[in-house]
């Protein structure tokens, strides 16, 4: 059992983290910055032309719960379809993490919000809108819920 607040979990991918890195000519980048705490995180998606996830790798300036909700993310999008990853929610990383203490649930929203910013990168680079990403989210958000 981990001592302290954090999981074996997330102990595990801070001290292991995977994907770690950057893709040399990758199709999607993101990058978002947390500037209450001072933690940056990028991603970079290598997405094929039917739109799956080929190589993630990732680049995170911050704490450990930043680093772990980082490789946790890149963990849980290799592999998937666009429409896959833009269903993972901050929510669906703390679980898979084992949780995560209150004050660093921001590390896990940052994690998502990175990987919208590289998929409106991906599009944008496509020469297609990348208010799509938005559009998709809401979607993929109503359907969860029925609609409501």
């Amino acid at each position: 059992m981990a001592k302290g607040p954090y999981s074996e979990k997330v102990m595990d991918h801070f001290m292991n983290p995977r994907n770690m890195g950057e893709i040399e000519g990758a199709n999607a980048v993101g990058e978002v910055g947390n500037p209450a705490c001072g933690d940056v995180m990028k991603i970079f998606l290598d997405i094929d032309d039917a739109g799956i996830v080929k190589d993630v790798k990732f680049k995170t300036f911050g704490c450990g719960a930043a680093i772990a909700s980082s490789s946790m993310a890149t963990e849980l999008i290799k592999g998937k379809k666009v429409e896959e990853i833009l269903a993972l929610t901050n929510q669906a990383i703390v679980d898979a993490l084992g949780g995560l203490p209150p004050a660093k649930i921001h590390c896990s929203v940052m994690a998502e919000e990175a990987i919208e910013e590289a998929l409106k990168d991906f599009y944008i680079r496509k020469g297609e809108d990348p208010a799509i990403v938005q559009k998709m989210k809401e979607e993929i958000k109503s359907a969860a819920t029925g609609g409501n």
